[in-house]
């Protein structure tokens, strides 16, 4: 099952960044993840399967989808599947 990912979530990633922080703010999603460094701002663009990989936790959440809006994304999800 995929990980629950929301718009301005903070994620712990795995390894550091090279400004040595560990911390991103998840900026976009879809296919692509696009995630930006909370110490430097530098922004990433990354794959999901390897953004799912190299996460280690959720230190804070977004704000949830509306309802509407989460059925109709995740009924596509389980017809794709």
């Amino acid at each position: 099952m995929p990980l629950e990912i929301r718009l301005n979530d903070v994620v712990r990633m795995r390894k550091a960044h090279p400004c040595g922080s560990y911390e991103w703010r998840v900026v976009r999603l879809g296919a692509d993840i696009g995630i930006r460094c909370l110490k430097c701002n530098h922004r990433v663009l990354m794959e999901r399967r390897q953004f799912e990989k190299r996460i280690k936790t959720f230190v804070s959440r977004g704000e949830p989808l509306d309802p509407a809006m989460e059925r109709l994304l995740f009924r596509e999800e389980e017809k794709e599947a």
